[in-house]
């Protein structure tokens, strides 16, 4: 979850033009110019035809690549937070609980988050932290401080773009939540940026840092599931009552993204970890991506019966899917399936699956079946596959924080990357295709299904091996 940040950013996400009245007209023409080279949201006309599109043009590289270069090495990492909702605030917590840490600045337009942080800051033996929190912009002066190594953004998802471009910019290296950016447009801008600065910029998902994606990672790469050939992951989950709710989130953002597109607007949860799997972008590459989406009805029905007369939200119409499914096929013919719905009831899961020659894992809850081990067609113990357990894991049994641990385990594994010096386990390129199925999927479902291309951000690369998330300890 993201909270806690301006609501009305210089640079929005992409609104639905045939259910938004009050799109600007520069916006307009933006998108209208971006067409041509399939980086817009609106690049898709609702009626074009069904044939998959021509590929892309792939922008020139500005700078040398960003893949295996290490993070320079530094006894204390110094982090600046941006957006201090409860995502942001929690995870304040976990950078301090991280040796050799400090919390150097806030931002927040909510001063008093930003005071309530700087307290816990206090509270663990650090210094008072520098405070930002005089407007919408004021993120771009924490970014500008000559003491912040990292950045760290925590903000409704249009912010994201902005405040990531800001921090590289500047010379620091930034990790934002899900997703990075919201259009092609943006995500290749960050790739550029990411290679001139020889800054990292990426896409913070505790998801790849879980203990069943960590210990099913290990397991693929040693063949326990033989040759891999199609996965799943998803985002499901009722988040109707929070997206109403006139406190959990700094104002409505979250729900009028459902006024603005019709895919998967959230996809990196179940997209990271089986990507991750594939080695996508580390010897395979996810090539085209088709969505299909249900009708938009569970957040009116929502509001029918639960929000007064005279609400705001009765001004909002609902385009986005309730459910939508996307497949993503890679390069070397895998097939990936990903789901979003958040609009109606469902106990939460993300699918979280894995097949291949010798057997399957299905996620929610565990259960695996591979051969030699099974047999009679009965799901068998994943707990049996204990020893595959990343190391993170067995050195960190019982973390803190939320998330089943996994967010402290993702904290404290690029803490020690940049620390020690490492390359990081995901970059600027993982980041943007991860979040490539939000503008594509919208793009796929407004042209009836058409397949849509997503860019090698790459630019060529992915088709040599390299350590990721599954990394050796140092």
């Amino acid at each position: 979850m993201h909270e806690s940040a301006p609501q009305n950013p210089r640079q929005p996400g992409t609104p639905d033009r045939a259910q938004d009245p009050d799109v600007s007209r520069r916006f307009l023409l933006k998108s209208a110019g971006a067409a041509g080279a399939g980086v817009g949201l609106g690049a898709v006309p609702a009626g074009a035809a069904a044939a998959a599109p021509a590929a892309a043009a792939v922008p020139r590289r500005q700078g040398a690549t960003m893949i295996g270069v290490p993070f320079e090495r530094r006894g204390t990492v110094r982090v600046g937070i941006v957006g201090l909702g409860n995502r942001g605030a929690s995870m304040a917590e976990l950078f301090l609980a991280v040796p050799g840490v400090r919390v150097v600045a806030l931002c927040d337009k909510v001063r008093a988050k930003a005071e309530k942080v700087a307290a816990k800051v206090r509270a663990a033996g650090q210094p008072a932290p520098a405070l930002y929190t005089k407007g919408e912009d004021d993120y771009a002066q924490l970014c500008g401080r000559g003491d912040v190594d990292f950045v760290y953004v925590a903000t409704p998802w249009e912010w994201h773009f902005p405040m990531a471009e800001a921090a590289l910019t500047a010379g620091k290296h930034v990790g934002v939540e899900c997703p990075a950016a919201m259009e092609l447009e943006q995500l290749w801008r960050l790739v550029d940026l990411s290679e001139r600065t020889r800054r990292h910029c990426m896409q913070l998902e505790n998801c790849c840092y879980g203990k069943n994606e960590m210990r099913v990672l290990r397991m693929a790469h040693a063949g326990v599931f033989g040759e891999l050939l199609h996965g799943a992951g998803a985002y499901l989950h009722d988040l109707r009552e929070l997206m109403f709710s006139p406190t959990y989130y700094e104002g409505p953002w979250r729900r009028q993204w459902h006024t603005r597109l019709r895919g998967d607007i959230y996809p990196t949860h179940g997209f990271a970890p089986v990507a991750n799997y594939m080695d996508v972008n580390r010897g395979d590459r996810a090539v085209r991506i088709s969505t299909v989406g249900s009708p938009a009805a569970g957040l009116a029905a929502y509001r029918a019966q639960h929000m007064p007369a005279g609400d705001p939200s009765w001004k909002e119409t609902y385009v986005g899917s309730d459910l939508s499914v996307s497949l993503v096929q890679t390069a070397k013919g895998r097939v990936i399936r990903l789901e979003h719905g958040v609009s109606n009831p469902h106990p939460y899961s993300r699918v979280n699956t894995l097949g291949g020659t010798k057997g399957v894992f299905e996620d929610y809850p565990p259960r695996i079946y591979v051969e030699p081990d099974a047999s009679g067609d009965e799901w068998g113990d994943f707990g049996a596959y204990a020893q595959w357990d990343h190391w993170l894991w067995k050195e960190h049994a019982n973390p803190p924080g939320g998330h089943g641990g996994m967010d402290y385990i993702m904290v404290f594994r690029l803490m020690q990357c940049m620390q020690q010096g490492l390359v990081p386990d995901f970059d600027v390129y993982d980041a943007a295709t991860w979040s490539a199925p939000v503008p594509l999927s919208h793009a796929s479902i407004r042209a009836k299904g058409a397949p849509q291309e997503i860019p090698d951000f790459t630019r060529g690369l992915w088709r040599a091996g390299r350590a990721g998330v599954d990394s050796a300890r140092p």
